[in-house]
């Protein structure tokens, strides 16, 4: 999907010039100014992964004489510093107060801004005012926005427009949020809240691409790489041109100090599967900064893919004393209890990174799959919706009611919700095994079967599973040659990779109980197989796999000594 994006003939991008350097610079002090203290450390971030080199000859020279300013501008400037410093304590109202009367853009802005903030906080508290009530909405209504949008909604500054493209998305007006945010993003590149804003609004590469010539950039520009690298993260697209692309930012010519691309490699890395690297690439950005807590969800995630306990439980102590009111740290102490499977204590700290950060669908995502692990799927389901209020494509929240809707046996509204998450990973072999079950479970058969045979292509993380799951299905629609093709495969995979006998104790059985039924059969195998079985620890004391092999064998040993007594070799 993501070559259809990128054209053929994309120039490569070549390097950082000093006028880039100047543009975020200046996009920091900007947005620091305007209390978006997010974009203002990113850009922060980026200046200080440039090489020394970048840096100075990037450097403003001596500022011209400018006109002394008039005593009106200078206490403009002095109410505004204390508004900013009233901001940065968190006293939004008291700001909104001080610049009532300040017709700076940038005051316009913060006022603005600030007054958002005010209502959306409003909003909060009125809505967990019905926490645990029939009545309560989904999600908080600002009942402020339209107006809030009426007061910029003439606005052509690149700032303030980046604060109508906020509004219009607020109000569900995706269409007219993109156009604004492009406006913005012309004049104001470096500008990550755009960026993010921007992405918000695009939830599939279709409307990627029907948008991607709108953005008033050449394609050789750094912010497009990083904002293509982010969205194919995002729509778990990834491929080697994003991991080729993210060294090429973090190479001499770019930021290769930057610990914020360094982690988006990791996510990267992550998404394709390869957990080893993505888990070094934070290995280095925590040996440069071990106090960063910025996108520890994302290493969170590597840990929990790889079941790295021990890991888990340092990072969990460290960060639960160095700062437990992040939601990356809640997050990351919810992923360590639930691979300790303290389903009731992970779900806890899951629900604190949420109440930390609304926004936060991974840590919805998450304390649904506690809830279904708890047996609870009312709960799950009610997580997950609320994962995708926040960002419709978080595909695990699909798969999660799937598996929810599954458990209380409402098959068509699982195979839906299947669906929909394997469109958004349509090359997830989880998402094909889910999909796969939730056909088996309905009593579709022969769909199950192409699920799990399309979950193998895709490289499913459990293979054996699939194997020993296709040769049972075929088995039961009476094609046994396609069955024992499978069971055949499941050996070889647990001889192998010298997996426990009793992981596929049924397809030794299976090969087995076949090369008797066959006029040639090889029933020195068949032994060889059963006794394997026999010889393994059963599951349980009545296990039917061991009990056949026990009555297979007895049959198989009459049948070789009846041969051996007729001299028949």
């Amino acid at each position: 999907m993501p070559n259809a994006i990128y054209s053929e003939d994309m120039p490569e991008i070549t390097y950082v010039d000093a006028q880039m350097v100047s543009q975020i610079r200046q996009t920091a002090k900007e947005a620091h100014e305007r209390g978006l203290l997010a974009s203002a450390k990113w850009a922060l971030d980026l200046l200080r992964g440039l090489t020394d080199e970048r840096r100075s000859s990037s450097m403003p020279g001596p500022s011209k004489e400018t006109p002394s300013p008039t005593e009106e501008e200078l206490r403009e400037e002095e109410v505004f510093e204390l508004a900013r410093l009233a901001v940065d304590e968190k006293q939004h109202a008291r700001a909104e107060h001080l610049l009532k009367d300040n017709r700076s853009d940038k005051a316009v802005f913060l006022r603005i801004y600030c007054q958002y903030i005010v209502s959306e906080k409003k909003a909060l508290n009125d809505w967990h005012a019905f926490d645990g009530k029939r009545h309560q909405p989904p999600t908080p209504i600002n009942s402020s926005l339209t107006a809030l949008y009426q007061s910029v909604e003439h606005v052509t500054e690149p700032w303030l427009l980046f604060l109508k493209a906020l509004f219009l998305k607020r109000l569900s007006r995706d269409n007219e949020a993109i156009e604004c945010a492009l406006l913005s993003l012309a004049s104001l590149p470096w500008n990550w809240s755009a960026w993010q804003l921007l992405g918000d609004c695009i939830h599939d590469p279709e409307t990627l691409a029907t948008h991607l010539d709108n953005i008033m950039l050449p394609q050789s520009h750094p912010m497009l790489q990083i904002f293509m690298i982010r969205m194919m993260n995002d729509m778990y697209s990834t491929t080697q041109d994003e991991l080729d692309m993210c060294d090429a930012l973090l190479g001499p010519a770019f930021f290769p100090r930057s610990l914020w691309i360094m982690s988006l490699r990791a996510n990267v890395l992550y998404n394709l599967h390869l957990y080893p690297e993505a888990e070094r690439q934070f290995d280095t950005i925590m040996a440069m900064d071990p106090y960063r807590i910025d996108d520890l969800d994302v290493l969170a995630n590597i840990l929990y893919a790889v079941e790295n306990k021990e890991k888990l439980s340092t990072l969990a102590q460290f960060f639960l004393v160095l700062n437990n009111n992040r939601p990356e740290v809640c997050y990351l102490l919810g992923c360590h209890y639930s691979l300790r499977v303290e389903h009731e204590k992970s779900a806890k700290y899951f629900r604190r990174a949420i109440e930390l950060d609304r926004t936060c669908s991974a840590a919805w995502t998450l304390m649904g799959i506690e809830y279904l692990e708890m047996l609870n799927a009312p709960a799950a389901i009610e997580s997950f919706r609320r994962a995708l209020d926040v960002n419709p494509k978080e595909s695990r929240a699909w798969s999660g009611l799937g598996k929810a809707y599954g458990t209380l046996g409402m098959h068509s509204f699982a195979l839906f919700y299947h669906s929909r998450a394997l469109r958004l990973r349509p090359d997830e072999a989880e998402c094909w095994e889910d999909q796969g079950h939730a056909y088996e479970a309905a009593g579709r058969i022969d769909e199950a079967i192409t699920c799990f045979k399309h979950a193998l292509e895709a490289e499913a993380p459990h293979p054996m599973a699939v194997l020993l799951r296709l040769a049972a299905l075929l088995s039961t629609t009476g094609d046994q040659a396609g069955a024992i093709k499978y069971a055949e495969r499941a050996v070889a995979q647990g001889e192998a990779h010298a997996q426990p006998v009793e992981h596929y104790a049924k397809a030794l059985v299976a090969v087995a109980e076949y090369q008797m039924r066959q006029a040639a059969g090889d029933w020195g195998r068949a032994r060889e197989y059963l006794e394997r079985v026999i010889a393994s620890p059963a599951p349980t004391p009545d296990d039917p796999t061991h009990s056949k092999a026990v009555d297979l064998l007895k049959f198989v040993k009459t049948k070789l000594q009846m041969r051996a007594a007729s001299g028949f070799e």
